[in-house]
């Protein structure tokens, strides 16, 4: 039989993206695109065997920020290792372009203090080979990737190239100001950004404790921005705020859609700081959808929390001065060392006496800190905490936690959000709403205690319900409906309607997954970022082959090599049906 395609998976059970029943089939590439679906003549240059594994479309991860990643890495990890095949950086209104090279350093320092991207890593590794946006673009246009790479021009970059020192001291925009803002916006999504994001949190700040540079501007700003973007016919808008006072903060972002008639997301999160503020913010959006408006709120599927270990940045003893002698040791040694009585006896005593924020945060969270293992419990009953545990055991919390970091897995996990009284409730309500979408990963960002862009894997080891079942007792969902939440709805949310479904003509990407073993593994430190910098990564079980353009990227979780993946520049309507 005549070779008419680069690539067939045969035999898998396909679950296409849009929605759909499953159903069993084969699916041809050639050229990078899908060349045909189901049952058909022909065969392939390279044929994989799919028989008892899900075929669907590669995951499309909408909120990322491998900004600078894309400049100094071909691979885009986590992210490529949990079946994304197409990531959106820029998010949260933070990144590198435009930039004057006077003003290098404070989108460095704000980017170490939000996103959690050591100022070492971005000083040896941006080439800074840019000024204005396109620059950028132009800059990582000829590179190679794992993935495909889409882009968003932000807020604090655009304020800053704009206004200088004024923007640094959050001084409000005069009309000339938004108008050059607005002709940037424009500039940037003309080159070849999906849109623009912007972040109006408390939580965002520099490393030196300065706000975002965004987080001040007003109505008129955003507005105008927003209608900049919008001149250009395309672009989508990304919004993050505390919604403090929900009626100001959810009339900006309406005024934005209103004016620009752009589409917008929305993070959202359960706070400690207002348990139930997550069902306003979530019933405004549903008011506004229902109103016309296109407006959605990005979730995320499982408690967001800091991960903490004599491996990573953070624990409890990093400031023993028992602690700081092994410090520079090797992983193996120092744990030799603190395994010695004498050393645990005096690291424990100092570390009652410690006063710095991060080591009393620590150490007043026991009651919610519990131990990682491979497969590890997102969702940990009370009773499993480093507090609880200890009280059984007739030990003190700290020393419990000590014992679990040296001699017990080595890893704490300490949810911070989306998991207030030990419940999933809220994150089960926001994932069924209808004006959710599934987002907030943060692949790149993080480095040091927080790792969530194994999100896609975790959706699929925990969301998907049993066959037939359509939402069961635990709020599980259909694999159908999971799938196409990480692909056509992510996808479609930012403009990219030539991917995100396997029908004949789109890209093809793929994953063939073993779904009765996926699975993820404990967090780890790896050293892959420049000047062999150390950062959190995170393995997973069940994919066995993932394809970027028709090319198999990752095989049993493993780098074949290629590197297919290129900048997206552009949005691209999804065809109607």
């Amino acid at each position: 039989m005549t070779v008419q395609f680069d690539l067939v998976v045969r035999g898998g059970t396909i679950v296409d993206g849009t929605g759909a029943p499953r159903y069993r089939g084969d699916v041809a590439v050639k050229d990078g695109l899908i060349a045909a679906v189901g049952t058909f003549e022909g065969t392939g240059k390279e044929e994989l065997d799919a028989t008892g594994r899900i075929v669907a479309p590669g995951f499309v991860d909408i909120h990322t920020h491998y900004d600078g990643h894309a400049t100094w890495t071909d691979r885009m990890l986590p992210s490529s290792q949990h079946g994304v095949t197409t990531v959106l950086a820029g998010n949260c209104g933070v990144g590198f372009a435009p930039c004057k090279e006077q003003d290098r350093d404070r989108l460095v320092a704000l980017m170490e203090g939000v996103e959690d991207i050591p100022e070492p890593v971005m000083t040896a590794g941006l080439p800074w080979n840019w000024e204005s946006f396109p620059e950028y673009l132009d800059s990582i246009e000829g590179r190679a990737f794992d993935i495909d790479i889409a882009t968003q021009v932000p807020h604090a970059p655009l304020r800053v190239f704009v206004m200088g020192d004024r923007a640094a001291e959050r001084d409000p925009a005069t009309a000339e100001d938004i108008a050059e803002m607005a002709r940037l916006a424009r500039q940037a999504i003309e080159a070849g950004a999906l849109g623009f994001s912007t972040s109006r949190t408390i939580n965002h700040k520099a490393i030196d404790g300065t706000l975002t540079y965004s987080y001040a501007a007003a109505s008129d700003e955003l507005a105008g921005i927003a209608k900049g973007v919008a001149e250009s016919g395309k672009g989508v808008l990304q919004f993050i705020s505390d919604f403090d006072d929900l009626e100001t903060e959810f009339g900006i972002v309406e005024r934005m859609v209103a004016e620009s008639g752009r589409p917008l997301s929305l993070s959202l999160l359960q706070s400690a700081r207002h348990p139930e503020g997550w069902r306003d913010v979530l019933g405004k959006v549903e008011q506004a959808r229902a109103d016309g408006a296109p407006i959605r709120a990005q979730i995320a599927g499982r408690p967001v929390g800091l991960i903490v270990g004599f491996e990573f940045s953070r624990h409890p003893f990093l400031s023993c001065p028992s602690y700081q002698d092994v410090a520079h040791l090797d992983m193996p040694e120092r744990l030799k060392e603190l395994r010695d009585p004498a050393r645990k006896a005096r690291v424990l005593a100092e570390q009652a006496g410690l006063e710095d924020e991060a080591s009393v945060m620590l150490s007043n969270r026991f009651g919610g800190m519990y131990e990682m293992t491979d497969d590890p419990d997102y969702e940990p009953a009370a009773s499993d905490s480093i507090a609880a545990r200890a009280e059984r055991e007739g030990k003190s919390a700290v020393e419990m936690a000590y014992d679990v970091l040296v001699d017990g897995s080595g890893v704490i996990y300490a949810p911070a959000a989306n998991y207030l009284d030990n419940s999933l409730v809220p994150i089960r309500t926001m994932m069924a709403h209808e004006s959710t979408t599934f987002g907030l990963g943060d692949g790149g960002a993080h480095c040091s205690f927080i790792c969530d862009a194994s999100l896609p894997t975790y959706y699929l080891r925990r969301w998907v319900a049993p066959d037939g079942v359509s939402n069961d007792a635990e709020g599980r969902m259909p694999l159908e409906t999971i799938v196409r939440k990480l692909t056509t709805d992510t996808a479609d949310l930012v403009g990219l309607g030539d991917r995100g479904q396997i029908k004949v003509g789109l890209r093809a990407d793929l994953n063939v997954i073993d779904l009765d073993n996926v699975m993820l593994m404990k967090p780890e430190s790896i050293g892959d970022l420049p000047n062999g910098a150390r950062r959190l990564h995170q393995r997973a079980l069940g994919y066995d082959a993932t394809i970027v353009a028709g090319e198999v990227t990752y095989c049993k979780g493993e780098p074949t090599g290629a590197l297919p993946g290129r900048l997206v520049r552009g949005s691209r309507p999804r065809a109607a049906a």
